[in-house]
């Protein structure tokens, strides 16, 4: 038969198995915020048993219990919903930056506002009809050259503005370039701290959750597929570039066109491979940035193409005109000399010409009449400059007005903001769910968690109680047995 004592081995063994449980759920409880925290479970087992002779025989008839022990600290985590929280959260990280780049277009456009080009431009116009009712009069010419200012001016702010945004955006393409190597740095050493831990049968829970937590960051700025490899490690690769191999890790790189000084698709590589990013954060500002060959998906450099080709074909069509008529100069025989309205190469670089700056009368107004002569008081010219407004202009792939083409460019804005937004508000959507079901497996819930406390501290109490049973029959054993009488 089992010997007395083998009854404090059970009751110690008891200890040790709820004062383990214990303690996990105590771990459970202090990382209950804990961002990236699973939950983790003592798993508890019944310890080998040993033979439990008979009185009448040499073999063994039965097997006697030894108790219990915390065989694993199981941590609750489910692979399956970590894929696909990662799937989705490339998705929103790109809408996002997308979404973030065409508010900020909006915000600068202003439309419909006073201060925005619509109006200036609308106020230019008025200005030259005003000067078809009075087109000697210095007062309102120069009103329209202040009206011509304006509308320069805003042309290039906006296109001033715009650059900014893609000086800013390539300032965060290369933040974002070092967090994705730094995160993939931090990666390759989790998992070398990992491997040696599970070779020697620990169970690194804890480096476990940090490594995942990491990895989440990383599936937000980039698209990663995420595979097993020995020893409790991973490998990560973007494309078909292997960002993390185990213990080890290679650097993103973003090259950057020399002449345009837009993103190089063949300059976007791991470890010396080009790779294709295929959604994630970075993606979307370097879109949004503008990437060679990218056309509708360059955003910023789309908008300038098409600011600039409004301030261009406007400015030319006003400068043709201009160049028709007459100035108060040739009029009154002081000058032949006919100038341009506006001058520049481009709407960054737009303007009123000098000289009219310098000279008002240099601003015409007049029709030839014939001969390169004309009367004062003739406003036609005047007039042609502010029909204008209501003139086909060609632009590339359409004819239509100036204000028709701006407003196309406002409505395509507003359609690729709104359509952004809405990928963005879906995403944001799917990510809650997901992450809800993430939590209703790895979360920490204290309820359960204190319910399990209890649960564990009577069982202690319950193994303690046993020791002292146990320790009870052996004094008696031990000092009160052969003391008869006594």
């Amino acid at each position: 038969m089992a010997s007395t004592f083998h009854g404090l081995e059970l009751g110690k063994r008891g200890l040790y198995a709820q004062q383990s449980a214990l303690n996990t759920t105590s771990h459970n409880i202090t990382n209950v915020n804990t961002i990236g925290y699973s939950r983790q479970r003592a798993e508890m087992q019944a310890t080998n048993a040993i033979p439990y002779p008979g009185m009448h025989g040499d073999k063994s008839p039965a097997q006697l219990g030894t108790g219990v022990e915390v065989n694993k600290l199981i941590r609750l985590r489910e692979e399956f919903l970590d894929v696909q929280f990662r799937n989705e959260y490339k998705n929103l990280g790109y809408h996002e930056a997308k979404s973030g780049t065409f508010t900020r277009i909006e915000e600068l456009l202003n439309e419909p506002s006073e201060d925005g080009l619509a109006h200036t431009m609308d106020e230019f116009w008025k200005g030259w009809q005003e000067l078809v009712k009075n087109p000697d009069s210095a007062a309102v010419r120069s009103v329209v050259r202040q009206k011509g200012v304006a509308v320069a001016q805003t042309f290039n702010q906006i296109m001033d503005s715009l650059d900014q945004m893609q000086n800013d955006l390539q300032n965060i393409i290369k933040t974002k370039t070092e967090e994705v190597n730094s995160l993939a740095s931090q990666i390759s050493i989790l998992n070398e701290q990992i491997s040696r831990r599970i070779v020697n049968d620990y169970q690194p829970n804890d480096l476990l959750d940090q490594r995942d937590v990491l990895i989440d960051q990383l599936s937000k700025i980039v698209d990663i597929d995420v595979k097993n490899s020995s020893n409790g490690m991973v490998d990560i690769s973007v494309g078909n570039g292997a960002l993390v191999t185990g213990k080890t890790s290679n650097k993103l790189t973003i090259g950057f066109d020399q002449n345009s000084g837009l993103v190089d698709p063949a300059e976007i590589k791991i470890g010396g491979q080009t790779v294709d990013l295929g959604s994630g954060e970075l993606l979307g500002n370097i879109e949004s940035y503008g990437i060679m060959g990218g056309n509708r998906n360059s955003t910023i450099p789309y908008y300038k193409d098409k600011i600039n080709e409004l301030a261009m074909t406007f400015a030319n069509a006003v400068n043709e005109v201009h160049l028709s008529g007459l100035n108060l100069d040739n009029i009154s025989g002081v000058s032949n000399t006919k100038v341009e309205f506006f001058t520049g190469s481009s709407a960054k670089d737009l303007k009123v010409n000098p000289e009219i700056m310098k000279s008002l009368n240099l601003i015409a107004a007049a029709k030839d009449e014939g001969g390169g002569q004309s009367s004062k008081g003739n406003g036609e010219l005047a007039q042609e400059i502010a029909n204008i407004k209501f003139k086909d202009l060609n632009f590339t792939g359409t004819t239509s007005t100036a204000d028709d083409f701006y407003r196309n460019i406002i409505g395509q804005l507003g359609i690729d903001s709104q359509e952004s937004q809405r990928m963005q508000n879906n995403y944001e959507g799917i990510i809650k769910q997901v992450e809800n079901r993430r939590q209703s497996v790895s979360g920490v819930s204290l309820d359960e968690e204190v319910a399990n406390m209890i649960k564990f501290q009577q069982a202690y109490n319950a193994a303690a109680r046993i020791v002292t049973s146990v320790d009870q029959c052996l004094d008696k054993v031990i000092n009160g047995m052969g003391r008869v009488g006594l």
